[in-house]
């Protein structure tokens, strides 16, 4: 059986690279691929902790369906977001959405 310390290391892994992806890109795509990144992280802590706690009951899996579903929910929103954006201003670059201002 693989420790859950090593899931956890590829969970603080995974979430890093969504973190840094999230601060370090100027494409609106690229940022949403990021937080899909932070949020399988936290599936797979669900899911590891689920797994070494208490397999018996299965609120685990419950909760990484949940948050996979808010996923699912953010990239369809996100991308229609984009999408409309992009049809506007002809750009995803995240420092030139100034829409909201006034």
């Amino acid at each position: 059986m693989i420790p859950l310390s090593w899931y956890l290391i590829v969970s603080a892994c995974l979430f890093c690279i969504g973190l840094y992806g999230v601060m370090a890109r100027r494409n609106a795509v690229a940022m949403l691929m990021a937080v899909e990144l932070t949020l399988n992280a936290v599936n797979i802590n669900l899911i590891a902790f689920w797994r070494y706690n208490n397999p018996g009951e299965p609120i685990g899996v419950a909760w990484a369906i949940f948050v996979l579903t808010v996923a699912a929910a953010e990239a369809a929103v996100g991308l229609a977001l984009i999408i409309s954006i992009y049809r506007q201003r002809d750009s995803v670059v995240a420092e030139e959405l100034d829409i909201l201002k006034y």
